[in-house]
């Protein structure tokens, strides 16, 4: 590598500019930077990649987005919303095969009857798997009421994208209502920092008129936030929403996926103890693209184990990969990919991000 990007490395010189030249790379410093992430994952963690059993338990959603799939406003979806004892199926399917941990995720709702069925089915996931199977909520946004008692209940990491860190830009993807506001975002953030949670965030890259400027802001607004996990990706059109309309204004996908991989190197060289998932949106470009988002950095998976035949209504975005295959099926070909790249699952393990234990126990004054 290039002298002057290896000094960036080596003196941590995070500045925006200096990001964005890291963000730019591509040929042989590209591949040079993606090693590096590599290589500081496996110093810092090890091989083992954890997997997180996601369930997408309903795609009625109370948020009009510009950019989703399953904003309340797309007609052309069908809507569904699984009974708890499909849910808690899928717990049981996760621990029997020493996932570890789940994920549920699903539109967004934060009324009455929502709040109580989730608390309800945390208790009930923790008795049926004798409190070894973790769990993290992707919910959206919530009181910090409904953080703390979800935390009580038995999950203990939490998701919630932060999309872009640039308050113009998250205008752009969103109403201009309270519903839909960039400080409510930031507020409910740190409501699930203070409620306890494992903190999770991300951000889409290549949105219209995002810049590789913003997405170095990005990086600087996780390190800032002091977050725990990252689950970030190329941002992918879906025709049912009003984002499609700027497509011929988006960078290349390939240029999206490039630009994805070297925020998951860049991340991984700015926070090495943050616990960093592999999105499927990687594996929408390239085939390989969660194995690539791993070898760069990422130490996290989530196999889809939600029943098959909804997985094709849960779309945020267009070709969506392995909606059509079971949860047995999911499971098998993920270990196969693992040891393609010299990486090993990190069976019945909650892979619990070490950045948090140093956050809690260490406090930033």
């Amino acid at each position: 590598m290039d002298k002057a990007l290896q000094d960036i490395i080596d003196n941590k010189a995070w500045t925006e500019d200096n990001l964005v030249k890291l963000l730019e790379l591509r040929g042989k410093d590209q591949k040079d930077l993606l090693k590096m992430g590599g290589d500081c994952l496996l110093q810092t963690r090890g091989s083992e990649v954890y997997y997180r059993g996601l369930v997408e338990f309903s795609n009625i959603c109370t948020k009009d987005c510009y950019y989703c799939g399953i904003r309340k406003s797309n007609r052309e979806t069908d809507r569904y919303d699984l009974p708890d004892d499909a849910i808690l199926e899928a717990a049981a399917f996760a621990h029997e095969n020493k996932y570890g941990s789940l994920v549920l995720q699903s539109g967004e709702r934060d009324d009455e009857g929502f709040v109580n069925r989730i608390d309800e089915l945390l208790k009930k996931i923790k008795r049926q798997t004798n409190g070894e199977l973790g769990i993290t909520l992707s919910l959206g946004e919530q009181t910090p009421e409904t953080y703390k008692r979800w935390f009580e209940s038995g999950a203990h990491r939490y998701l919630l994208r932060i999309e872009t860190s640039d308050k113009e830009l998250y205008t752009q993807l969103h109403p201009s209502d309270d519903k839909h506001s960039f400080t409510k975002r930031l507020e409910c953030l740190k409501a699930i920092q203070n409620a306890g949670f494992q903190t999770g965030t991300g951000v889409m890259i290549g949105l219209p008129g995002q810049s590789l400027k913003h997405l170095a802001r990005d990086l600087q607004f996780l390190m800032d936030f002091d977050v725990d996990m990252v689950g970030m990706g190329p941002y992918i059109e879906h025709e049912e929403t009003p984002l499609y309309d700027q497509r011929s204004s988006l960078w290349p996908l390939g240029e999206r996926f490039l630009t994805a991989l070297n925020m998951v190197a860049t991340l991984r060289l700015m926070m090495p103890d943050i616990n960093m998932a592999a999105t499927t949106a990687m594996q929408a470009i390239d085939p390989m693209g969660r194995e690539k988002a791993m070898k760069a950095g990422a130490n996290v998976i989530m196999p889809n184990i939600t029943p098959s035949n909804l997985r094709r209504n849960y779309l945020l975005y267009q070709n969506k990969p392995c909606t059509d295959e079971g949860a047995e099926d999911c499971s098998n070909c993920l270990s196969v990919r693992l040891e393609m790249i010299g990486r090993t699952p990190g069976f019945n393990k909650w892979g619990d991000s070490l950045h948090y234990f140093q956050r809690v126990n260490n406090p930033k004054k």
